[in-house]
């Protein structure tokens, strides 16, 4: 197996898990189903194109730069009609940032790969209106697997979030992955992608593990060294 790692971050993200209607929330990390959409656009795929083979990867996020929620109003008008819509309340991640994994076959991993450094149709962040600041793609990592990956790669939250905590050399970073149902218990998400056919969406249950992990600070200042100096001793001779 092999995986890819992406990274995500931008002024604005949404990642909508049951988002519907007049109010758009946001999960606080990268949904899977936004992702997969996310490599999918990067390949050209229509929305009604099967998506088996990539819904079968296995992924996980690591939150570097948890962001903050902020809530936005956004008002419109029929373009036929010029009525006015309902008001619809949109929620946000401004400031954050993610590393995403998928883990897969080999030949999968590589032509993803390629497509996200080359993408059909530009990337965003869970909205169209969300582009990300950063290149997305990160690197392929061969005969590896998901965890080790997340807990290896390096910090990428933006240098002012790794400068406010330079007084700590090792950070604790949140990860999610996916697990099997027969592994230890976890939480149940509704974000498996089994269609993005917008006449109709659907989307099955999975199960997902958070844990935390350590990573090194680059900002981390050094620490202090303690001064053997004791002025008083120039009082002995006196």
């Amino acid at each position: 197996m092999s995986v890819l790692t992406l990274q995500l971050a931008g002024p604005l993200q949404a990642w909508g898990a049951s988002a519907r209607f007049a109010r758009r929330t946001t999960e606080s990390a990268p949904t899977k189903s936004g992702v997969i959409g996310l490599l999918a656009a990067a390949q050209g795929r229509e929305r009604g194109t099967d998506l088996s083979d990539l819904a079968a990867l296995r992924f996980g996020v690591r939150i570097d730069q948890p962001g903050t929620r902020i809530r936005d109003y956004q008002t419109a008008h029929h373009g036929d009609t010029a009525k006015s819509m309902p008001v619809s309340e949109r929620f946000y991640l401004a400031d954050a940032a993610f590393v995403a994994a998928v883990e897969g076959d080999h030949a999968l991993i590589r032509t993803l790969y390629a497509a996200v450094r080359r993408p059909v149709y530009l990337p965003y962040l869970g909205r169209r209106s969300c582009p990300p600041a950063r290149p997305v793609d990160l690197d392929i990592h061969a005969d590896a697997h998901l965890e080790q990956v997340l807990e290896e790669e390096r910090w990428h939250a933006s240098l002012w979030h790794q400068r406010r905590r330079r007084r700590e050399r090792v950070v604790t970073l949140e990860m999610i992955t996916e697990t099997d149902t027969s592994d230890a218990p976890g939480d149940v998400v509704r974000d498996q992608p089994l269609s993005f056919d917008p006449r109709h969406r659907r989307y099955g249950l999975r199960t997902v593990r958070s844990q935390t992990v350590a990573i090194p600070n680059p900002q981390a200042t050094a620490p202090s060294v303690a001064c053997d100096h004791d002025p008083t001793l120039l009082l002995d001779g006196a």
